[in-house]
């Protein structure tokens, strides 16, 4: 009997432990709750208003742009003089302006072939073009692989040269800036710009260099992209969906009402002098092709976007890939933002109006306030109120504002309309990478300017699934992401809370939102891509 006793009286003791510190945490909690919490959370809901708000302006703005450009069809070949280039009998082909050609690459084995065959396929006098494919790969094979092909190129009477350099300072804007220093580019007038999965048609240099050579004030002209492997996987949906409304709308709002926007760092064609007035690449940040469009522009050069045009590449369909690709976006233009803000203020060649264009809708509420308030106010202080039942969030922020945001978005893919709810729930499970990038660029904290390719598949997934299958291992570690767990784990908190004590329904969007960090933390998203 008192082996009994002693026995119930352990559960007891802890049960009175327990229900002593729900008790201590109840008291704790009611004391800064009203005096503490609720300001806090008031101001940041105010705060994330106001940013949803500016969001909002800036997306309906656009939308009301880009309908009277279709209403009134201000077309690129209305606004700016086009012809077709024609022969010169006395000139002959020195008529023709000379194009080089760049290609940068970094070990890229699955598209080399791809991205230099399509480059020397470009229909232009034999002449009057270059290619210069510009390798920075570590990897002794690929190296020999890719000169390999540049000499079976030469070999038919292609005018192609293979550079190299032994370190690879600056990355791509390095690499870019080399090849600018070779004595056969001093004569070139104009040079296109080919990432190693881009394959223009042959018709690319017909199309846009004409546009260069008859107005002298355009600096560049920029062609949208064709995604080859947009059906691959869910993900690769999701940023179809994302850039398509960039080059649907952003790029060519900013083309029709500013003549300025962002390069996109491939599928366009510059004019070298205008390249070369804007201070030539620079390694600064990440954002190397926007660090110069920035630039150029400040200089009172104008951009044109030609969306008529696609030039087809390949999307990141693996998790790691697309999460690099979205650090060095999302980080290189808040860093670029810091670095160049006190000179586009001070700038005497552009408008007051452009300047506000550049500084407000382009690097502010595109490049900063568009991340921040999407995981900020839908993951954290949306979810918060839940528990915080004093603090309300007006319907139209929660809801109306949110709705108008993203039916504006489906213009640019509306193929793509039945997958809108799962583009919601990825856009904000990627926002809280995309903001923790916005901050490091912000702040400039350890990875400002950390990096790293984005990896190509190209046909080796196709490769694989014709060999004799085999024993693949990988470790699972190196597909957690924590932060998304953690994220996902209080979303599903504030779920069941609301589920228990709430009256706004909040949970169905917070279950929903917490599978999808649930999904993409533990890494099932996008192409496996497996190792043996």
């Amino acid at each position: 009997m008192d082996r009994l006793t002693s026995t119930t009286i352990i559960p007891d003791a802890f049960q009175g432990a327990r229900d002593d510190f729900s008790m201590q945490f109840s008291i704790v909690w009611d004391q800064i709750k009203a005096p503490l919490i609720v300001p806090l959370l008031r101001l940041a809901v105010a705060i994330c208003l106001i940013m949803s708000l500016m969001l909002f302006i800036e997306r309906l703005y656009m939308g009301v742009v880009i309908l009277l450009v279709k209403l009134l069809g201000r077309k690129p070949e209305k606004r700016y003089r086009w012809e077709p280039m024609k022969d010169d009998v006395e000139l002959g082909n020195s008529a023709y302006p000379l194009v080089l050609v760049q290609i940068p690459m970094y070990n890229e084995r699955e598209v080399y072939q791809l991205s230099i065959g399509a480059a020397c396929g470009l229909s232009w006098p034999s002449d009057r073009i270059i290619i210069q494919v510009l390798d920075d790969s570590t990897d002794p094979t690929i190296k020999d692989l890719v000169e390999l092909e540049c000499q079976r190129w030469a070999s038919k009477g292609i005018n192609i040269k293979y550079e190299t350099r032994d370190n690879r300072n600056g990355y791509k804007a390095g690499a870019l800036k080399e090849g600018m220093k070779r004595s056969y580019v001093m004569n070139c007038d104009c040079v296109a710009i080919f990432d190693a999965d881009f394959q223009p048609e042959p018709d690319f240099l017909w199309r846009t260099i004409p546009f260069l050579a008859h107005n002298p004030q355009l600096a560049l002209v920029q062609t949208r992209w064709k995604f080859v492997n947009a059906d691959e996987c869910l993900m690769t949906r999701m940023q179809e969906m994302s850039l398509d409304y960039h080059f649907t709308v952003e790029q060519e709002v900013g083309s029709s009402t500013h003549a300025f926007f962002g390069f996109n760092g491939t599928a366009g064609v510059w004019r070298i002098s205008a390249l070369k007035e804007a201070g030539g690449w620079k390694d600064r940040t990440t954002v190397e092709d926007m660090d110069l469009a920035v630039r150029a522009s400040l200089r009172g050069w104008k951009f044109l976007y030609l969306g008529s045009l696609k030039v087809k590449n390949e999307l990141p369909s693996t998790l790691k890939a697309y999460r690099y690709q979205q650090h060095r976006w999302s980080c290189g233009p808040a860093n670029l933002c810091r670095k160049m803000l006190m000179e586009i203020i001070a700038n005497k060649k552009v408008s007051m109006w452009k300047k506000v264009h550049v500084i407000y809708s382009f690097f502010l509420v595109r490049k900063i306030v568009a991340h921040i308030v999407t995981f900020v106010f839908y993951c954290v202080v949306l979810p918060a109120t839940v528990l915080v039942p004093e603090v309300g969030v007006p319907k139209w922020g929660a809801v109306y504002i949110p709705s108008v945001i993203t039916i504006l978005n489906a213009v640019g893919t509306p193929r793509s309309l039945h997958l809108m709810i799962f583009w919601i729930l990825f856009e904000n499970v990627m926002s809280l990478h995309r903001t923790k990038a916005t901050f490091i660029g912000l702040l400039e904290a350890g990875r400002v300017n950390e990096w790293i390719v984005t990896d190509k598949i190209g046909d080796a997934l196709k490769a694989k699934a014709t060999k004799p299958p085999k024993k693949w291992r990988f470790k699972f570690g190196e597909r957690l992401h924590i932060l998304e767990l953690l994220t996902g784990a209080y979303l599903f908190f504030c779920g069941c809370y609301d589920v228990a004590f709430g009256s706004n329904h909040y949970f169905l969007y917070l279950y929903a939102q917490a599978i999808a960090f649930f999904i993409v933390g533990f890494g099932y998203v996008g192409t496996f891509v497996p190792r043996s």
